[in-house]
């Protein structure tokens, strides 16, 4: 086992054996940082498998893994920073400067990640690079009572419904639980994971993979060609991606020579047409078909079955056995069982508003039909999601004010079979102006992820606002946008 393939990107790969010997050296170099139990790691950086190394260190040096999107600005980075009050900034060479500046804001120390899992790189970069203190400790074991099951393991922040970074705290035992492979080691596979490596979807991936001693292979985007490839290389079992990532992939053509090993062909996080799923079951005709509903929160709620795929269309089927849920009088799933994150870090309210009595407050409208099938039809809270990412409305408002030609501005999400939602600018016009959809997002480069960035745009003649608080009515709006 210490030989077989751990992880995988591109050309690089590491052994099991390799993993934990960088890990540990990488542990103990964090060690000399001033790093303990219980501390706090931002980690600001694309997709790597030096990240992975760090991941695997901070896991066992009982420390917390809070990971940055690559894609998020500057202003961003230092609100979930902040947020995180973390001990130690760590990025890769790319996000060095910016980490810099981010980490003398938070009065705390910056390490650079490039060259830990092997290779090296070339760019003079501020902060320690621990690559270099790797080179002067012991590969020894770590003591492993430094961790505990109920300790955290990982901080994932989404955007609250302010724009308000909001960090759901994972321990060591949610994890171990959600990605347990069962009573039986059985052999499982390569798996491609396309998720970036901010995101819950690409650890717990990873983490039922090395549950099950078994190779996961990261993409370093989510270009069609590049998974399709990864796929074909490494004659991957399982892949787990997005309906709009599948859809990009049944674009590309080629996916019917390159999808061939597949016996596993997962999506979800969204409404996932029966259309869909049949074009993927005709390039991927080996593959078993699953849709997942889930989240950062609640880990995997739901699961629609292939066998159910076609009598059950637009469901997300039902509730995995250790999950209970129910439907309250509002239309809301709240579920509960040993999954649910442990709450919202250093948020007592955010977390009392989620948590009620054991269960967890979805923000999701569900439907049971009379066998019990879930169906998500709508959303409680005013949070946009699409392709699993969280959108706040007020959070694109505020910069969206900002740009040249718009006297007003409104954002909803809109239905939409790909991405589960999409971002749409309701836009009342400055006189003598006609913005346009790519001016808006131009506007948002540099000041909004790209996944927050409007991808339809509707001219008003106003915005409808209750007339007591002045309070934006996004659901007429979204009706109207849904229509028009």
């Amino acid at each position: 086992m210490p030989r077989r393939t751990a992880a995988v990107l591109g050309d690089q790969a590491l052994t099991f054996s390799d993993l934990d010997l960088a890990s540990n050296r990488t542990a103990r170099a964090l060690q000399t940082l001033g790093i303990v139990p219980g501390g706090r790691v931002a980690a600001w950086s694309a997709t790597s498998l030096d990240v992975v190394v760090v991941f695997a260190a901070l896991a066992k040096l009982g420390a917390v893994f809070v990971p940055i999107g690559p894609g998020l600005s500057a202003d961003e980075a230092s609100a979930v920073a902040e947020a995180a009050t973390p001990a130690l900034v760590v990025v890769d060479d790319d996000h060095a400067p910016a980490g810099e500046a981010l980490a003398t804001r938070l009065g705390v120390g910056l390490a650079v990640t490039e060259g830990i899992a092997g290779g090296s790189s070339a760019k003079a970069s501020p902060g320690t690079r621990l690559a270099e203190l790797m080179s002067r400790v012991s590969a020894d074991d770590l003591d492993p009572h430094l961790v505990d099951e109920v300790d955290p393991h990982v901080v994932f922040f989404t955007s609250g419904s302010t724009g308000r970074p909001k960090g759901a705290v994972l321990s060591h035992r949610v994890n171990y639980l959600r990605t347990h492979p069962g009573a039986l080691l059985e052999p499982r596979g390569a798996m491609v994971c396309p998720y970036p490596l901010f995101h819950m979807g690409a650890w717990t991936i990873a983490l039922q993979q090395w549950q099950a001693r078994d190779t996961v292979v990261f993409t370093m985007t989510t270009d069609a060609r590049a998974i399709t490839e990864a796929v074909a290389r490494h004659s991957a079992i399982r892949l787990n991606a997005i309906p709009a990532i599948w859809s990009r992939i049944l674009d590309a053509g080629d996916a019917p020579s390159l999808l061939g090993s597949l016996r596993f062909a997962d999506t979800g996080t969204s409404a996932t047409p029966l259309e869909l799923l049949e074009a993927i079951e005709r390039v991927a005709p080996a593959a078993h078909l699953r849709v997942f509903y889930g989240s950062t929160e609640a880990g995997g709620v739901t699961a629609l079955d292939h066998a159910d795929i076609r009598r059950k269309p637009g469901s997300c089927g039902v509730p995995g056995p250790a999950v209970e849920v129910r439907i309250d009088p509002s239309g809301e799933l709240w579920a509960r069982g040993p999954l649910l994150f442990d709450g919202y870090l250093d948020d007592p309210d955010a977390t009392a508003q989620a948590l009620v009595d054991g269960w967890y407050r979805t923000g999701d409208l569900a439907m049971a039909d009379d066998e019990g099938y879930l169906s998500i039809v709508g959303r409680v809270s005013e949070v946009i999601r699409t392709g699993g990412e969280s959108v706040p409305p007020t959070e694109v408002e505020a910069v969206l004010a900002g740009c040249p030609g718009v006297a007003d501005v409104a954002v909803v999400g809109v239905a939409d079979t790909d991405w589960g939602e999409i971002v749409c600018a309701c836009v009342v016009p400055a006189p003598g102006h006609s913005p346009t959809l790519e001016s808006l997002r131009d506007h948002c480069q540099g000041r909004l992820a790209s996944f927050k960035h409007p991808r339809r745009l509707v001219l008003v003649e106003s915005i409808p606002r209750t007339a007591s608080t002045g309070q934006v009515q996004r659901r007429l709006l979204a009706e109207r946008c849904s229509h028009s």
